[in-house]
């Protein structure tokens, strides 16, 4: 994924976040720092719930992150008390939202399917709901 890409997929969902009442905070150079980060820092009160998420976008059918980013990410999240979230957006078939414990380690990389997270992720809708 190019790193505009990235960037365009991390505003759309800062966005929609937004716009259905979360406090949303994009993280800047979260890409390029060698420091444990994340994309998107968001809360909502009423949904009793604080994520930091990663955000990725796909055109394949299988998604692949590196294991590392994923090991920063809980890393982060423990440190600074949330929940790790990772959304993926696939080509055609909407945003899924789901813990990185759903990811299958083969390896040097960790990886999902879009059939995976038609079973075990969220949907946009049931996400905001």
């Amino acid at each position: 994924m190019s790193k505009q890409k990235g960037s365009a997929a991390e505003r759309e969902i800062f966005h929609i976040l937004w716009d259905n009442g979360w406090a949303v905070l994009r993280a800047a150079g979260s890409g390029s720092t060698t420091e444990p980060s994340c994309d998107l820092l968001a809360g909502k009160k009423s949904a009793r719930r604080k994520y930091a998420i990663e955000v990725k976008v796909t055109k394949s059918k299988t998604k692949y992150l590196e294991k590392k980013q994923i090991e920063d990410l809980i890393y982060f999240c423990e440190t600074f008390g949330l929940e790790p979230l990772i959304a993926i957006k696939f080509n055609h078939k909407g945003w899924f939202f789901f813990h990185p414990s759903k990811l299958r380690d083969c390896g040097k990389n960790l990886v999902i399917s879009l059939e995976e997270c038609e079973k075990v992720g969220k949907k946009l809708d049931k996400f905001l709901n």
